[in-house]
């Protein structure tokens, strides 16, 4: 069983769990809420320089790996055995709340690093301690029952949050934070993909990446007149130990306005600030390589930036037999993310994925983050069931132990990043071998027509090496796109990074579309 799949579906089952109702529960005291053990009223309420505190205290010493033993009805658990453990809705903290709703998430499989879960009331803190009765256990995965009292506290691997997202009358999960450091969010009208995380450290080199852990949180109660969802939240790692802060408002774009302090343990030149975390099979442009009935199968199909020279560039996911590392230079950068284009179902034909209705992320910055690069990291996959697409920023100077680094940026899930500069957008990438030259290679590129006049633009396309043969533009007013389409000739070469952009009199008229060229 692959991480990503498993995560994915013991999401969507525990999803379910309020429409279940009690027919999976096993008998269990009468306990209407999390059991809270309260702490002495504050002399301010908890919030991010509390968190902070807390992370500069864990850098000043060594790193102390945490891990749970997993016992009784929760240990050794298979893919069906952890789908078929739900949290109880007569258990959610807000019960009563017509705007928002808490689901704890249980230890089991491989969630096994116990997650601290406190909640916070009017800035008082208040601890939630692990209860095995806060869960429903299907019989049919559990036949012989659960013993509660051979359960041990082990913890909790996570939780998700709720809201009328798409109907009133409907508490949608918005949000689930499980695992390493890893949260999804979605959208309305969205379905769960591309995933975010708290840190990257060492992705895609030679030794090894190293994932951090939120090893606890502080969920904030919400007034009546609150729309979003405060939550401060602990990372801890062998390099680092971090504050975060989440505002979470969901709608149409469920945005997380977060606040980051980090306090490296070392010398780190290989962090990643927001990461994010997609997949990509195949599609259009390497179609050819994968036999199956869909026309396309990713999460995600390209890196959207906006760069501090408000330069709009569109580099195109590709499927590769080896690691390909793209590092784009940069200085403050104004936005960038891991976006879903093609939303009609017949990009993707598949009726039970809707690879469509998967949102893209949007990172941007609040804050001068200096110089370094967005960097994108692709690796080589066989299936769909392994994520295998990271972006995150990667700062040009090293974070050194003794200092703090802090980091402001707003995270948005929606169907669309929140860009509407008046500029011609890539719709679609095709290639595949040249019809009059096996040796080189065809590229189709569709702008969305709507932003041109009259007059045709200026193709302008490059290659790092090779050469470009005979490029042409074609207008297609009913599909409402101008195609450009040129040949690319790789002349010997192994690996390539191609780019075209559409000029007027006054400079660019469209994104920069940019793909990287391997040679299988």
């Amino acid at each position: 069983m692959h991480r990503r799949e498993f995560v994915i579906s013991a999401g969507a089952a525990l999803g379910a769990a309020s429409t279940l109702g009690a027919a999976f529960a096993q008998e269990a005291p009468a306990q209407p809420t999390p059991e809270a053990q309260p702490a002495q009223q504050p002399a301010k309420p908890f919030g991010f320089d509390d968190v902070a505190a807390m992370a500069q205290d864990l850098a000043s010493r060594s790193y102390a790996y945490r891990d749970a033993e997993l016992v009784g009805s929760f240990g050794n658990l298979n893919y069906d055995q952890y789908r078929g453990i739900r949290f109880r809705r007569d258990r959610d903290p807000w019960l009563g709340s017509r705007d928002f709703a808490l689901d704890l998430l249980p230890p089991g499989a491989i969630f096994h690093e116990p997650v601290d879960v406190s909640l916070v009331d009017n800035g008082v803190v208040l601890p939630v301690k692990f209860d095995p009765h806060m869960f429903e256990f299907d019989p049919a995965q559990f036949p012989d029952g659960v013993d509660y009292d051979t359960i041990g506290n082990m913890g909790f691997s996570g939780f998700r949050l709720r809201a009328p997202l798409n109907r009133p009358d409907v508490m949608d999960e918005f949000v689930v934070f499980q695992g390493a450091s890893y949260f999804r969010g979605v959208a309305r009208r969205t379905l769960y993909g591309v995933s975010a995380r708290g840190l990257a450290i060492g992705t895609g080199t030679p030794e090894g990446e190293e994932f951090p852990l939120f090893r606890g949180f502080w969920i904030h109660k919400p007034s009546e007149q609150d729309r979003y969802v405060l939550i401060h939240a602990l990372l801890d790692s062998r390099s680092v130990s971090g504050a975060f802060e989440f505002r979470i408002t969901p709608g149409a774009e469920t945005v997380f306005d977060t606040r980051v302090a980090l306090f490296p343990r070392v010398d780190m030149n290989n962090i990643g600030i927001a990461p994010l975390t997609s997949m990509y099979w195949f599609g259009p442009t390497d179609r050819t390589r994968v036999d199956d009935y869909r026309p396309a199968v990713h999460d995600s199909d390209g890196l959207q930036m906006l760069n501090g020279s408000e330069q709009r560039l569109w580099r195109v996911l590709s499927g590769h037999s080896t690691l390909q590392t793209s590092a784009f230079m940069d200085q403050d950068p104004l936005g960038f993310g891991l976006a879903q284009r093609a939303r009609s179902f017949d990009a993707y034909q598949d009726a039970e994925a809707r690879y469509e209705k998967r949102p893209s992320a949007w990172i941007q910055p609040q804050d001068n983050w200096g110089k370094g690069t967005v960097t994108l990291v692709e690796i080589p996959v066989q299936n769909e069931f392994n994520d295998n697409i990271v972006s995150f920023w990667q700062p040009t100077d090293t974070l050194r132990p003794g200092n703090r680094y802090d980091y402001n940026y707003m995270l948005s899930f929606a169907p669309e990043p929140p860009d509407s500069a008046p500029i011609a957008r890539i719709v679609e990438t095709m290639s595949g071998q040249a019809v009059n030259n096996p040796a080189s290679r065809t590229y189709v590129i569709d702008f969305d027509l709507d932003m041109f006049g009259p007059d045709d633009p200026v193709p302008q396309v490059k290659a790092s090496s090779g050469s470009i043969g005979h490029s042409y533009l074609l207008r297609l007013p009913e599909q409402g796109r101008m195609r450009l389409a040129f040949e690319y000739l790789p002349d010997g070469g192994k690996l390539a990074d191609i780019s075209a952009v559409l000029n007027g009199p006054e400079g660019p008229l469209s994104e920069t579309w940019i793909a990287r060229w391997t040679r299988e």
